[in-house]
């Protein structure tokens, strides 16, 4: 009997220690969607960084920095991931890729796991390209908009929408055809300078509504503010739920290993 009760709060002593140590570090489960209807918009694949509310990536009413530029006219983030990095140094950064790779088409899901500091890195940043397009985004302007996680490690939100207001335009390049992504008759690498300033706008899609994408299908955005385009859903792997069952599991293996003892 003494050994059964010493089991039972070995396996308890154990939960708790788990329970702590999920406090501060958690696996978050990034989902993206995109909602846009049929012959829409597409997206890049979502940059994402779990940090501690200090980088801002961009400014509305403001030149766009290198990094959002990176994102917004190549989709690439190839100077976001290292401007955030340097910026803040434990965050968690990465990328939710699509199965298999590559823009995430009307319609499409894609998921990526995090592994995530919950008591420094408590804020969420995400940065997208719109396409087709030379320079439109998504992204959060405030790098403290949005606190995925509470004080206590506790997960703060469930999702984020994106609608057609939501969507940026960098401001850094003139809208071409000829120079913008994801079009048949377009080339990413030209550009031409726009020397303008960051600013809700997606006319910078919606201007190559009746062209071809890269995808095949002609173009119809069919945009407008209160569209709801994108989503970035959160969740917690394993979900609480699961280490409460685990627990009850254990100490079940444990009452039936003293019933079958006694009998």
């Amino acid at each position: 009997m003494k050994r059964i009760a010493s089991l039972i709060v070995t396996v308890l002593s154990m939960n708790a220690a788990y329970t702590t140590a999920l406090a501060d570090m958690a696996q978050v489960r990034v989902t993206v969607e995109n909602l846009a209807p049929a012959s829409s918009v597409t997206f890049a694949p979502l940059h994402v960084g779990f940090h501690g509310g200090t980088y801002d990536a961009f400014n509305s009413g403001a030149a766009a920095s290198p990094a959002i530029i990176s994102v917004a006219e190549g989709g690439s983030g190839s100077a976001w991931f290292p401007a955030f990095a340097a910026a803040d140094p434990t965050a968690t950064l990465g990328t939710v890729l699509p199965d298999p790779p590559g823009p995430l088409l009307p319609g499409m899901t894609a998921s990526a796991v995090f592994n995530v500091d919950t008591a420094i890195n408590r804020y969420f940043t995400f940065a997208s390209m719109v396409v087709p397009s030379n320079d439109v985004f998504i992204g959060n302007d405030s790098p403290t908009a949005y606190m995925l996680f509470d004080d206590m490690g506790n997960l703060n939100l469930s999702s984020i929408t994106q609608r057609g207001r939501d969507i940026w335009d960098a401001g850094s390049e003139v809208t071409e055809a000829a120079n913008a992504a994801f079009l048949v008759v377009g080339s990413n690498d030209p550009r031409i300078e726009q020397n303008g300033v960051v600013s809700f706008d997606f006319s910078g899609v919606t201007a190559f509504d009746g062209l071809t994408t890269a995808a095949g299908y002609v173009l119809d955005s069919q945009l407008t503010a209160g569209l709801e385009v994108y989503r970035i859903s959160f969740s917690l792997v394993p979900e609480p739920s699961t280490i409460v069952l685990g627990t009850f599991g254990c100490l079940a293996l444990v009452t039936i290993a003293y019933r079958r003892r006694k009998s």
